[in-house]
């Protein structure tokens, strides 16, 4: 059973919710929380497999309280999903550098967000990685060309080529397509550059391949 805990400061959003994931077989809504404080503390007590977390919240906003989680070592299995209204949400990007798996926008249909559900419980990227990087692309091109990062030594030659490639919106099916490998070959690269970097998952590692320069949006062709 996934145990889904829901942090959002609207009552009807989280009825809603509430009422669309308690219908399915295999997903249980264990808890509310009405604003981030509340969610840092539902997740500590309940440690539920995924938060649905809104951003905009009084007090404690759900960005500090994604933060605060994903810090946490307690809770290194929650995985986090951003709830935002515009695709392009300004704190979006800082969320997902914070930790957050991903992100939903509030007008998703229905069986997007039970997918996602069970997508990220599952440990598998909630987005098209086309849909993350579109997102990441837009913030990082208003930003200064960032300088190579050290962390980069870390990786081998085919680990760099790996996370570039990630970056740019490929799948691992599609990685293991470019480089003419498996893709169970392609999952492993991708899963060692991860633990070598530190990142919970792959929407991590994109953020990691634009703010190392690793992938360029737009300063160079």
């Amino acid at each position: 059973m996934i145990k889904v805990l829901l942090a959002d400061d609207q009552v009807l959003v989280r009825a809603g919710f509430r009422a669309l994931l308690d219908a399915q077989p295999d997903i249980e809504v264990v808890g509310e929380a009405s604003d981030g404080e509340e969610a840092v503390t539902r997740a500590r007590s309940l440690r539920p497999d995924v938060i649905l977390m809104d951003i905009r919240m009084p007090g404690l906003d759900g960005l500090a309280a994604t933060r605060r989680i994903a810090s946490d070592e307690r809770l290194d299995g929650v995985r986090i999903v951003i709830l935002t209204t515009f695709e392009l949400d300004e704190y979006v990007f800082e969320a997902l550098r914070g930790g957050a798996a991903g992100f939903l926008v509030k007008d998703t249909e229905p069986v997007e967000l039970i997918h996602a559900v069970r997508a990220v419980a599952a440990g598998d990227a909630l987005l098209s990685p086309s849909v993350t990087r579109r997102l990441i692309a837009e913030f990082a091109a208003r930003a200064k060309e960032p300088a190579p990062s050290p962390r980069l030594n870390a990786l081998t030659d085919r680990e760099r080529e790996v996370m570039a490639l990630v970056g740019e919106g490929l799948s691992n099916e599609e990685i293991a397509a470019r480089l003419v490998v498996s893709p169970a070959t392609a999952k492993t690269h991708v899963s060692r550059t991860m633990v070598k970097l530190g990142a919970r998952d792959r929407a991590q590692l994109v953020v990691f391949a634009y703010e190392s320069g690793l992938v360029k949006p737009g300063w160079l062709p």
